[in-house]
């Protein structure tokens, strides 16, 4: 139904997209992969019609079409689902569908629109996710995403793409998605399927197309290939050790947390510990208090074995304690600065003389910790927004590092991030347990959990209901103890 021939597309100095031809068949789900910067959101964006190519054609039915705005791949029936939905804050669910389709001047009355949208809802099996009146500041990351696809599915359509759909959805959401996305192919309809969670593309897609540098590195039926193949063609090279596991844990306690609201948990020097848990677990909640973001309730909390008090962020700061949360777009980075003033902002003090800060101190610090982490920047003068996902959570990495911290707390640290990428986080995670600090990840991802962690605590209902060793954790066990099972 939908096809791309023969696609360049340059941002200078960067080759983004190199002579691509590719089919997306009506009636099938075609998972399009790549690492970062592969082509993959420049080929989306030219079938949306926000990108014009330098050469080739975009084909429907067999038929060239020109697609030179948003509105055009709508007139066309092509409809994209973006990973970042947009939402207007201050009107409800039942307009923000509709947002786009009223008519300049067009009088709508308020109870037939909300019905409408109920109906739509309930036609996809949303009911128990999202109510038309629920206002769009109000809506979670997940009941967004499903805004959008309300978008895209309330005039007719062709071809639907979805852009990391579930990267913000629960085990249940996701679940009710993928059925949604098999009636729509048994419909008929061509589906592109953006993501990194090789698991899930395993579940829903019917063909595998792979792009590598800007480049088709081959397409493949699902069923006849394997995710160790799939990652070759996405990274040109093999991946078997994903999780470098050569430190050792000391006895030494970095953190010490004594029933602070309500949890108790031991993290050593050189050691990874997991929490682990079903999606409102209370996980993320414990992070946040002990980085200052939220209250702590009773308790106590010592690090390196002396009592400190968190109040707010910068007694976490000071403490040894830093966190890097799971928004990193909405909550931990400066988007409109460059990649300089971002990793320095945490160090600011360190480099300021009287009242100025030192611009050549600025960029030295930032070269270092770029070239430590392999954040690949043309310069360090780069806005931070321009970069990759993976490369974005190096950057929010090395603020941290750079204040040579004695407990590091990752919040689902490799969300978005593609298997490439995944692999050098992983890597740096154990550089930095190798060389003795103390680190807290949480990850909805059970391999990662188990590939990461020396010791897995599980959490359910806000309290640690078991702590897992290495030899015992299996991904059976984490989900028993995640639903309270002994």
């Amino acid at each position: 139904m939908l096809g791309v021939a023969h696609l360049s597309k340059r941002f200078d100095p960067v080759q983004a997209l190199d002579d691509v031809t590719l089919d997306f068949p009506g009636g099938t789900v075609t998972a399009l992969l790549g690492e970062n910067g592969a082509g993959k959101s420049t080929l989306v964006r030219i079938i949306d019609g926000e990108h014009l190519p330098d050469t080739g054609q975009v084909l429907l039915d067999g038929q060239p079409v020109g697609l030179h705005s948003p509105r055009d791949a709508r007139r066309h029936g092509i409809r994209v689902i973006p990973q970042e939905p947009e939402i207007v804050p201050h009107v409800s669910v039942a307009e923000n569908v509709y947002i786009g389709a009223l008519s300049k001047g067009f009088l709508f009355h308020g109870a037939s629109l909300r019905k409408r949208v109920e109906q739509h809802i309930a036609r996809l099996g949303f009911e128990r996710m999202l109510r038309p009146d629920t206002l769009g500041r109000d809506l979670t990351p997940a009941q967004r995403q499903l805004v959008e696809i309300l978008r895209a599915l309330t005039t007719p359509a062709k071809v639907i793409a979805f852009d990391e759909p579930t990267s913000s959805l629960s085990e249940h959401e996701v679940t009710a998605l993928f059925t949604l996305i098999r009636r729509l192919r048994d419909e008929g309809l061509a589906i592109i399927y953006v993501s990194h969670r090789l698991a899930e593309i395993f579940q829903i897609a019917d063909r595998i197309a792979v792009l590598r540098d800007g480049k088709v590195a081959g397409v493949v039926a699902a069923q006849e290939t394997t995710e160790r193949a799939v990652v070759s063609m996405m990274v040109g090279r093999d991946l078997t050790t994903m999780f470098a596991r050569d430190h050792v844990a000391t006895t030494e306690p970095v953190l010490e947390v004594d029933e602070v609201n309500g949890i108790s948990l031991t993290v050593h020097a050189g050691e990874v510990v997991a929490l682990a848990g079903l999606v409102g677990a209370g996980r993320s909640e414990f992070c946040r208090a002990l980085a200052g973001d939220l209250p702590i309730r009773g308790g106590s909390i010592k690090v390196d074995g002396q009592p400190v008090t968190i109040k707010h962020p910068w007694h976490a700061i000071r403490a040894g304690i830093v966190y890097a949360p799971e928004e990193r777009k909405a909550q931990a980075l400066l988007l409109g600065r460059p990649v300089r003033d971002n990793i320095v902002l945490a160090v600011l003090n360190r480099l300021r003389r009287w009242r100025f800060v030192r611009r050549r101190d600025e960029s030295e610090l930032a070269r270092h910790f770029v070239n430590r982490l392999n954040v690949r920047t043309p310069t360090v003068g780069q806005l931070v927004s321009k970069l990759s996902g993976g490369n974005q959570q190096k950057v929010v990495l090395a603020r941290w590092l750079a204040r040579q911290p004695r407990l590091l707390i990752l919040d689902e640290p490799t969300r978005g991030i593609d298997v490439g990428a995944k692999a050098e986080i992983y890597q740096i995670i154990a550089g930095l347990a190798r060389d003795g600090m103390g680190i807290l990840v949480v990850s909805s991802e059970l391999p990662e959990v188990l590939g990461l962690a020396d010791r897995i605590a599980v959490m359910k209902d806000g309290r640690v209901t078991g702590v897992l060793g290495r030899a015992e954790a299996s991904e059976e066990a984490i989900l028993s103890l995640a639903m309270g099972e002994s």
